[in-house]
């Protein structure tokens, strides 16, 4: 019998705020490692469980990759700043996520 939070990742403590404290930044580049092999879909079960702005840009390029403009403009606004016109390749925005998730 599976437990009710099989398949859920390890919250830190204190870390699913957009005021608080961030999420070990392991969760951000396991989430970027993920699309970054093509699994979108591991990728965004990583960032659904986080609430920050490096977790919203995360989440907001995956919906960019997957041409869902709309929600990817929704969570650019929940960033701080950060914008879909700011890069044209997801490739790059992704390895310049990754290069702010190592500096955490």
């Amino acid at each position: 019998m599976s437990r009710p939070d099989a398949g859920r990742l390890p919250m830190t403590s204190g870390g699913n705020s957009m005021d608080g404290d961030a999420p070990a930044p392991s969760m951000h580049t396991a989430a970027i490692d993920a699309a970054l092999a093509a699994d979108r879909d591991r990728a965004h079960a990583i960032v659904q469980e986080l609430d920050d702005p490096l977790a919203c840009w995360i989440h907001a390029i995956l919906h960019k990759i997957e041409g869902d403009e709309w929600n990817s403009r929704y969570w650019y606004r929940r960033t701080r700043g950060r914008r879909y016109e700011d890069y044209s390749d997801a490739r790059a925005e992704l390895l310049a996520a990754l290069d702010e998730a190592r500096r955490k």
